[in-house]
């Protein structure tokens, strides 16, 4: 998630595929940081990077410069040995790079009209994928080998979605989401369901990708506002929330699974585990909750959920506590975790468990404020 032109001190911010690590970049280089204990675990200060994306914990990089200087080309790739400190190849194309994504199998180049899918080991191209001009690099990536899916916009026009499956090398589907051109995309990491935000940023749409049918719409809001970030809770099959960042400023939680399993006392059935009773049903304010001013309105933020806890209840087997650690990373330069409580009477709570800057992280623990 790179802001070349950002007025602040964070010109790109990543997780790594676990949402373990993550890593931040500045006019003077990047850092990587453990998120469950804030200590910075590599620091390397060469430059500005519009692009650093891990791979799991491995010490491999891919960066991309932000071309304030010859050696950092926006059009050059760089894998990057964070033990060794040196290059382990480079790959440079006619056009800047937007976007890049990894795992431990495929690597996925995004330019502004083609997109290029690359064995991660051997770096021989696979395939190419031509696209519909994507100026901001929009992609959304699911790295389990399993469910692995690229999700490209489709048009310029209306909120379409290509959807490819990286290791088979072919088109899977194309989803029409939104009336207006796509704001933000995600995949969850087991690749089954997709979730999308348009310029309008409304209305967040889940599709189930296999069928690429529509499962969930959620209101954010009436007034229109930027998307800046969706990223689904980890899980095996479907996610119990869905966390989106905004223009506004707000931490946006979408409740999917957990109330679903509240449903699932009415009905029985399969479907009935997994959809809503209607469109209407997931329309209603209860799904959606809603933490005002984590950050100052218009600044770009980046949340993820990094893990959901379910207590049951001590009198039953039924599950009564959803509880989430969402990690926020806002581009003013601050990190912070929360952990997110919801019951089964929709009850929610936010508790803010850490904060720390991130420009100046020092070897060592983070210090917490």
């Amino acid at each position: 998630m790179a802001n070349q032109s950002s007025p602040y001190p964070i010109l790109c911010a990543s997780f790594n595929q676990d949402n373990s690590g993550f890593a931040i970049s500045t006019k003077d280089g990047f850092k990587i940081i453990d998120s469950n204990t804030g200590r910075l675990c590599y620091d390397r200060a060469v430059g500005a990077f519009i692009i650093v994306e891990m791979l799991y914990s491995s010490s491999l990089l891919a960066i991309v410069g932000a071309g304030e200087q010859p050696s950092l080309s926006p059009r050059r790739l760089c894998l990057f040995n964070t033990t060794t400190g040196a290059p382990l190849r480079e790959m440079t194309f006619l056009t800047s790079i937007l976007a890049v994504r990894l795992n431990r199998k495929r690597l996925v180049v995004v330019l502004q009209e083609k997109t290029y899918i690359y064995d991660s080991n051997s770096l021989s191209m696979l395939d190419t994928i031509d696209t519909v001009p994507n100026l901001k690099g929009l992609c959304a990536f699911s790295p389990s080998l399993e469910g692995c899916f690229l999700a490209l916009p489709a048009s310029t026009a209306k909120g379409a979605v290509l959807v490819y499956n990286v290791m088979e090398l072919q088109l899977h589907c194309e989803i029409d989401a939104h009336r207006s051109p796509l704001a933000a995309i995600a995949l969850s990491s087991n690749g089954k369901y997709i979730a999308t935000a348009s310029e309008q940023g409304t209305i967040i749409r889940v599709h189930l990708v296999s069928e690429a049918t529509k499962s969930y719409s959620f209101r954010r809001g009436t007034c229109p506002s930027t998307i800046f970030s969706l990223s689904f809770a980890p899980s095996l099959q479907l996610p119990d929330i869905l966390v989106a960042t905004s223009s506004s400023g707000s931490v946006h939680i979408f409740s999917l699974g957990f109330e679903t399993n509240q449903r699932t006392k009415k009905s029985g059935s399969f479907l009935g585990s997994i959809l809503p009773y209607s469109v209407n049903d997931a329309l209603d304010p209860a799904h959606h909750h809603v933490l005002h001013n984590a950050v100052s309105a218009g600044v770009r933020s980046y949340a993820v959920v990094r893990k959901v806890d379910k207590v049951a209840d001590s009198s039953s087997s039924e599950i009564a506590t959803c509880r989430a650690i969402i990690s926020l990373i806002a581009y003013n330069g601050y990190f912070q975790e929360y952990t997110f409580t919801l019951n089964s009477q929709n009850e929610s709570t936010w508790s803010l468990e850490r904060e720390f800057n991130l420009v100046a992280v020092i070897s060592g623990n983070a210090e917490t404020s």
